[in-house]
């Protein structure tokens, strides 16, 4: 699959992230170790950085800057999905 553009990117990327877990566990240390974790055990697919690196890194500056504001859950809702709840 090739991408021209980010906003062709992150409908894609946000698909490969729809569980709160797993946006969270990007952002829980700097590096890659624990977000690839969260993507094979907890979203159960491959990281979209795998092929698409460039796209990917772009997306978590967005993705981060969306969680850090409070508007995930709308991003979510405005692309079709669904926020999964999570009980502590």
């Amino acid at each position: 699959m090739n991408f021209r553009s980010m906003e062709e990117f992150w409908p894609y990327y946000m698909n490969h992230h729809s569980k709160p877990a797993t946006r969270r566990w990007h952002f829980a240390v700097l590096g890659y170790g624990l977000a690839w974790y969260s993507h094979f055990f907890v979203e159960g697919n491959v990281p979209a950085t795998f092929r698409h690196p460039f796209w990917s890194l772009l997306c978590d500056f967005k993705m981060f800057g969306l969680m850090l504001t409070g508007q995930m859950d709308r991003e979510i809702k405005r692309l079709g999905k669904r926020p999964v709840l999570q009980v502590y």
